[in-house]
Order: structure tokens, then C-alpha cells, then sequence
């Protein structure tokens, strides 16, 4: 049986970027007959790497429930996959612990997202390791492979690293697991900063559109996102802000990016607008009906996560007995 292991912080607002790049794939990944019928599935809500960052406890753990209801409501099936919060799962500190212990200080120092994040907020011990957490998290489960971005494939890179150096150590304990990277996902950047990746922290409002944004919140947004001089889609001319726009158009008619340009070629800015701000609205309609239906029934997302979270102990637990018993930890 193949393993897959993904998940999302509960900081900020889940936006558009956040379903393209991962909750539309995981939906894809769980309703692959090839997939599911060899499979198991784990997507998570990292709690403990939000806190890497400052967080409001209580906005943090409302927002917990929130992307609990937004998985489910764009698609993942509790019955398919196992859905549950990172801290709940106290394994996922103690093994991080362990592998802190073969992990070399200068490799973490090289890693560019703890680059990029230590410039905007205060460096941290967490900050500094967040890339061992995951790999903890990634290795309780024997995970083949990680939907990721492009961004995060130097993380699983550490993870393998960790993972051949512990077997080597300790002998074979850990599988090395691959990212799953769609090869024909586009990045998805700021409407206002296509130089930006879309972001839950962006300060701008105009450069993210939420999940639960408003259909007049979505349409103002696409109509005051950047393009370029120019008042006409054209092949021949076309900056990185309207490619922006037209990866997203892509992703949500599910064309590839040449396919659509061919179609789009010849309107008008205005017009191509109102098409991709139409196309969002759809989309983002169905979610949020769903989202409503279910984000009021507190005591079953509790169940839900309750559930995800005793089958992933019943499985980390028997990796993380393992590991401490070939480092020699406990009576």
C-alpha cells in the first residue's frame, strides 16, 4: 500500500493558490481509482509549524476548525482520507527531537524558505527547524510520496537526507519519500506582486482572493489586478502579471497554460477579466455552499479530526516505538 502525506497551516486565510496548488490536487489524488484503491491518505493541519511565526491563540485555533471545514467542503472525503491536527499527534515532536540529533547545523542554515522567513519576522529555534518537523512528519507514516509545490521540494530533500542517514545509523527504519510535484501547476502569485508568491500573510487585501472571499470581494479583485501597458491578450507581447492571471484561468478550466492562451488570444483585458472572475465565482460558490452546510457542525469536524487523529497514532506509534528502541531510548 502506498502512503501520501500532505497538509496546510491554519494561519490566515486559505486563498485560491492554497486550492490549486494543493486541496484541488489532494481531492484529485483521493478520487483516483488507481489511487485510492492503493493508497492511504493523510492530509494534515499543521498546527505546530503556524507557531513558527506569531499567532493569535485564539484566531489560531478557530482557524483550525475552519480549514477542517474548507478540506471537506473542497472535496476531501473523511472516509477516504484521514484528516487530523498536527499537535494532537504527539508523536510528530519526539520523533522531530530524535532526528534533531543527526541533523547536521550548517544543512539547516542552507535552507532557503528559514532565508526568506527570518527577514520578515523574528528568527527562531522553530523557525530555524521547521524543516525537521516535517521531515517528521512525513517519516511517522512510511509516506512514498508529498504533494508539494516547487518551493518545498528542498524540504523533502532534507527528508530524505535524514531518512538514509538514520538507516545508515540505525539500520533500515525509514522509507525515502518522493515529492509529488504537478509538473504542469503553475505557481500561483500576488494579483498586485506577480514577482510574489500568493500568500496567506500578504498585507495587500487586493493581492489574494480567500476561499470565502464574497463574489463582489472576487470581482474586485480580478478587476483591479495588474497587467501590463498593453489592452489586448497577444502571444507576442505579455508580462509575468498577465501570465499570472491566465495560469489561473488555466488551472480553473483545466487547460494547459499554451491551450489557453490560444483561446484567450485577441481579448480584450476587460473582457478576459470578466471570464476569470466568472470562472472563480463558480468554483468558490460551491465551496462556500458546502463550507456553510458543514462549518456550523462543530461536534462532527471534532469527530472527523478525532478519528484522523487515533488512525495516525495506531501507525506513528509503531514507527516512533521502532525508532526510540534502535537509538535506545526507554527502559
Amino acid at each position: 500500500m502506498k502512503t501520501i502525506f500532505s497538509g496546510i497551516q491554519p494561519s490566515g486565510n486559505l486563498h485560491i493558490g492554497n486550492y490549486i496548488g494543493a486541496l484541488r490536487q489532494w481531492v484529485n489524488l483521493q478520487n483516483s481509482e488507481s489511487k485510492i484503491q492503493n493508497s492511504e491518505l493523510f492530509f494534515c493541519i499543521v498546527d505546530l509549524h503556524a507557531i513558527t511565526v506569531p499567532q493569535d491563540p485564539r484566531v489560531l485555533k478557530g482557524k483550525i476548525l475552519e480549514v477542517t471545514a474548507l478540506y471537506i467542503a473542497s472535496g476531501i472525503d473523511p472516509k477516504k482520507s484521514h484528516i487530523f491536527v498536527q499537535s494532537e499527534n504527539p508523536d510528530h515532536a519526539e520523533l522531530a527531537w530524535i532526528l534533531n540529533t543527526i541533523t547536521p547545523f550548517g544543512q539547516l542554515e542552507r535552507m532557503t524558505q528559514f532565508k526568506d522567513k527570518s527577514q520578515k519576522h523574528e528568527a527562531n529555534v522553530g523557525l530555524f527547524d521547521y524543516p525537521v518537523l516535517m521531515a517528521s512528519d512525513i517519516l511517522l507514516y512510511d509516506t512514498d510520496e508529498v504533494p508539494v509545490g516547487e518551493d518545498q521540494k528542498q524540504h523533502i530533500e532534507l527528508t530524505r537526507d535524514l531518512a538514509e542517514k538514520f538507516n545508515s545509523k540505525f539500520g533500515q527504519t525509514f522509507k525515502l519519500p518522493m515529492p509529488m510535484i504537478q509538473k504542469d501547476a503553475a505557481r500561483i502569485m500576488s494579483l498586485q506582486n506577480p514577482a510574489s508568491k500568493m500568500s496567506k500573510s500578504d498585507k495587500d487585501p487586493l493581492a489574494t482572493i480567500n476561499l470565502l472571499d464574497s463574489e463582489e470581494e472576487i470581482r474586485e479583485k480580478i478587476k483591479k489586478a495588474v497587467t501590463d501597458s498593453g489592452s489586448h491578450i497577444s502571444k507576442d507581447q505579455g508580462s509575468e502579471a498577465l501570465s499570472n492571471l491566465i495560469s489561473i484561468y488555466s488551472a480553473f478550466v483545466n487547460k494547459s497554460f499554451e491551450g489557453s492562451y490560444d483561446e484567450l488570444e485577441g481579448k480584450s483585458y476587460s473582457e478576459f477579466k470578466t471570464l476569470l472572475a466568472d470562472l472563480i465565482v463558480e468554483t468558490l460558490t460551491q465551496i462556500q455552499k458546502r463550507y456553510k452546510e458543514i462549518a456550523g457542525e462543530k461536534s462532527i469536524l471534532k469527530d472527523i479530526l478525532e478519528e484522523g487523529r487515533e488512525f495516525a497514532k495506531d501507525k506513528s506509534s509503531k514507527k516512533l516505538l521502532e525508532v526510540k528502541e534502535k537509538v535506545g531510548l526507554g527502559m
